[in-house]
């Protein structure tokens, strides 16, 4: 009863902080609201460390070293157009390490958690598991991809999403996957299928209607 609890809560707490981002960027409090992202990360990535949970040493090492390679990944990319393209990244996702932001790899990692859980949901086999949950984190992506600029997330040079960031974004989160699955972490899916909403919700409703 007390971890469903604590579940029900963390996904109130997930909801809330998407919604109201949702509604108050809409009235016209854009600024306000979007330069609160780091502290919308960091609480989803607090509430994954007390609810998926992330509470045992193996998961701990693997959320650390996803977050690394996601960190790794971005700086070839911001430093030297490598993997994802030329871009930068702008001021709304918090402190930067050589010009990525440290949540940016913390993101990673959180994705990479609350996919594989789900796409263990779906399917038993673990090939399934893992193209699935990489396709998941690559729609998320996509979706990303489309307000980041907007809200001062990060920007392609000309402004242009190269195809090579979407093939690359896959094959990282393909590796990230295989590596959650040979390592046997799983979480909670309620948690993981809201969380994952949640963001869904946010990025599609700015693609669709602004």
């Amino acid at each position: 009863m007390v971890e469903k609890t604590n579940t029900s809560w963390a996904i109130w707490v997930v909801w809330i902080f998407h919604i109201s981002a949702l509604i108050g960027i809409s009235m016209g409090f854009e600024t306000w609201f979007v330069s609160k992202t780091p502290i919308n990360l960091l609480i989803s990535s607090f509430l994954l460390f007390l609810v998926f949970p992330v509470d045992t040493a193996k998961k701990g090492i693997l959320f650390a070293a996803l977050w690394f390679f996601g960190m790794l990944a971005e700086w070839l990319g911001v430093s030297y157009g490598i993997l994802f393209g030329s871009y930068s990244y702008g001021d709304n996702l918090g402190p930067k390490w050589n010009g990525v932001p440290f949540l940016i790899g913390i993101n990673w990692a959180l994705l990479s958690f609350i996919t594989a859980r789900i796409a263990q949901y779906i399917s038993s086999n673990g090939i399934i598991q893992v193209i699935f949950a990489a396709f998941l984190m690559l729609v998320l992506d996509w979706f990303m991809e489309q307000s980041a600029p907007r809200f001062d997330f990060w920007e392609f040079d000309q402004g242009i999403v190269p195809l090579s960031n979407y093939v690359c974004w896959l094959g990282l989160a393909l590796i990230f996957q295989l590596a959650i699955q040979r390592m046997k972490i799983t979480g909670d899916l309620r948690f993981s299928a809201h969380l994952y909403a949640a963001q869904l919700v946010f990025f599609l409703f700015f693609y669709l209607w602004f």
